[in-house]
């Protein structure tokens, strides 16, 4: 029996990466005069590196105009990523990053059932605080039974460090756990830690390898798309209803075959 959803942010609750953090990147380069600009397939790329300053960093290895030396380009990275960050708290705080299409309606569920929830991710308190309370003001974390992040557990994804501290915050078992992920390493980590995992794909991780995923799906707007095909007709958005059914069908399947419980 499920007991509580845990959300990751980037991706899953909104197209941060593409629509905040990738801007916020290009404006700190230039606010700077750093000499290179990330695209948008640059960035796809550099999100296989966990974690903005290790990505500057990473980056700076085939920049030839980046500084030679070591300590020179930490230096630069730390005045970029600290620059990076204010900037994308002013992106998230104006409004420009939505909530993507059935989150809003997720959260209600689960409010209207008495369903815990928690905030798990391994991006900045910083960050989580100027998305969530654009949306839904300064006591945001009200909604949540608990809000892990960056500083609670500094092993970015797919280390399960984040989710195992979820799951000792809110006193529960793996399985009454259920995790909703957009990407390879936020499943790595959930399912490391044996707790089952929905995806909702996102823009920069639509073909990402997901095996593991309990259920995968283009959005939670919609029930279209969805494998194992969801119950709702196509024009309805994925409940909590939805999610328990999927979970309980996981569990069978995992009693009566262990190695037939995931979808890719």
């Amino acid at each position: 029996m499920i007991r509580a959803i845990l959300w990751d942010v980037d991706g899953t609750l909104a197209e941060t990466e593409r629509d905040g953090h990738l801007v916020a990147f290009n404006r700190a380069f230039e606010a700077l005069e750093v000499p290179w600009r990330w695209s948008a397939a640059r960035y796809g790329e550099l999100l296989a590196v966990a974690g903005g300053r290790e990505r500057l960093l990473h980056d700076m290895q085939s920049q030839t105009l980046a500084p030679a030396d070591g300590a020179q380009r930490a230096a630069l990275a730390d005045r970029i990523h600290r620059l990076k960050n204010e900037l994308y708290a002013g992106i998230a705080r104006s409004g420009a990053l939505p909530l993507r299409a059935g989150v809003a309606g997720l959260f209600r569920d689960c409010a209207e059932a008495g369903m815990r929830m928690a905030i798990v991710t391994t991006t900045s308190a910083a960050n989580v605080d100027a998305l969530l309370g654009a949306h839904f003001g300064a006591d945001w974390r009200s909604r949540f039974a608990a809000v892990l992040c960056a500083e609670q557990a500094p092993q970015k994804k797919p280390d399960p460090q984040v989710y195992l501290r979820a799951l000792q915050a809110l006193r529960l078992r793996a399985h009454e756990a259920l995790a909703i992920e957009d990407a390879s390493a936020g499943v790595a980590a959930a399912r490391a830690a044996g707790v089952a995992v929905v995806v909702v794909r996102s823009f920069y991780f639509v073909n990402a390898d997901v095996a593991g995923a309990m259920a995968v799906g283009p959005s939670l707007g919609s029930a279209h798309g969805w494998m194992p095909l969801a119950d709702a007709a196509p024009a309805q958005r994925i409940t909590l209803s939805q999610l328990i059914q999927w979970h309980k069908l996981q569990r069978a399947d995992a009693r009566a075959a262990p190695s037939s419980d995931c979808v890719g």
